[in-house]
């Protein structure tokens, strides 16, 4: 069977691909329905961009990668296709965008977009080999456990990377591209929790506050809490990515809370109280009481002088940990590296020395935050690959010469 375009991956970057090729597309994917990740994410109902999407939100070898891409399809480009299909949207914190209802409204608009494209998809159907060839590529896929051959021009990797196995993730697009000779970055898991390897957060499972993570590189100021395997949380999440093993963080517990003025007023008028008794009025009971037994904190707020006072809130805002690693890629929500973009045009995401082959999304070594940006790749990687492909089904336009009209002039 020929086809213009094969698109491995029926993910949010390979269906936005194949809603713009143009030509006799076919999209597969080894899963039993397409769109797996978005109906799992953003507790269903699918965080589809950030409204705040820039370039300076993604992690890659090659920071300007990114650039052409999210410059020619941006979060306004996606917001304006959810739209067209009549799907209710709002923003939360920081700029997030979700459904109002359900992610799966998301996979449908991809497949209605597919389908007015006249895109052909496949599901439960297996890569078994493949070969280059002087037209293209030659492909044996397993469906309904029949061997077929397939043939196309046009090859898209679109399988993602390796986070969430359970879901059928594999590192397929990294053995494809060696295969090609395409260099694949270090790969490992981020935008996953930190755990620690004694449990000593086991008793604070379930406890939350704001906070602000940090190590030498970056910081970041949103939820942390604490599980029975170590920490999570939007700030966890994120510092992850650019968290190395064995490095040290910081976690400031009292990122927006004059704790110093506060102790010292409340010194004034209620020193008989427990120190840990007053700083349960503003950290949570259970965090300040597992505090107690690492942080000297005992006696009453009269007995606190200034300079005690001070060496509590700089200890509580700068509290050092080492994680002993992260959960890895069973819950990470991204892979951090991917195929080295030093291999890739950032116009059309096709392999600078293999014709034909293109690589787009998580397969990428293009990394975003946690909070929509990822998505935001998808569509704009997907359809940076689609348009590109397009275009090379549209005849070339022979311009005529423009007509030069001459004119008398007189004085």
């Amino acid at each position: 069977m020929r086809f213009d375009t094969i698109i491995l991956g029926a993910g949010a970057a390979g269906m936005m691909c194949a809603a713009h090729c143009g030509g006799h597309v076919l999209v597969i994917d080894h899963a039993k329905a397409p769109g797996e990740k978005i109906r799992i994410s953003g507790g269903g109902r699918c965080n589809f961009t950030n409204m705040y999407t820039s370039p300076s939100n993604f992690l890659s070898q090659n920071p300007h990668f990114c650039k052409s891409a999210l410059a020619r399809y941006t979060q306004w480009d996606f917001v304006d296709l959810v739209g067209r299909h009549n799907i209710a949207w709002h923003q939360k914190t920081l700029g997030q965008l979700f459904c109002d209802e359900s992610s799966k409204q998301i996979i449908k608009m991809l497949l209605d977009e597919m389908r007015e494209a006249g895109a052909e998809l496949w599901v439960q159907t297996s890569l078994r080999d493949l070969r280059k060839t002087e037209s293209g590529f030659a492909l044996e896929v397993e469906r309904d456990g029949q061997r077929q051959h397939l043939t196309c021009a046009n090859l898209v990797l679109a399988t993602g990377g390796k986070s969430i196995p359970k879901m059928g993730a594999t590192g397929l697009a990294y053995d494809i591209a060696g295969q090609f000779d395409m260099r694949v970055t270090d790969t490992r898991a981020a935008l996953v929790p930190f755990t620690f390897s004694d449990g000593r957060f086991k008793d604070l499972s379930g406890v939350s506050l704001p906070a602000r993570l940090s190590n030498d590189r970056t910081s970041f100021d949103e939820a942390l809490l604490f599980t029975h395997r170590g920490l999570s949380g939007p700030s966890v999440l994120q510092l992850s990515s650019y968290w190395s093993e064995g490095e040290a963080i910081r976690v400031n517990l009292i990122r927006d809370l004059p704790l110093f003025d506060l102790l010292r007023t409340q010194r004034r008028s209620g020193g008989r109280k427990a120190l840990t008794t007053e700083l349960a009025r503003h950290l949570p009971a259970r965090l300040v009481d597992y505090l107690s037994k690492v942080i000297p904190m005992s006696g009453n707020l009269a007995d606190q002088s200034d300079a005690k006072l001070t060496d509590l809130t700089e200890t509580l805002s700068a509290w050092q940990l080492v994680p002993s690693g992260t959960e890895g890629y069973r819950t990470a929500e991204v892979t951090l590296g991917g195929i080295d973009t030093e291999d890739l045009s950032s116009k059309t995401m096709e392999a600078k020395d293999v014709p034909g082959l293109y690589a787009i999304g998580e397969a990428v070594d293009v990394t975003g935050w946690l909070g929509g940006y990822n998505f935001q790749w998808a569509w704009s990687s997907g359809h940076a690959a689609g348009v590109a492909i397009a275009a090379k089904h549209q005849p070339t336009t022979l311009y005529p010469r423009p007509r030069i009209q001459l004119r008398t002039i007189t004085s």
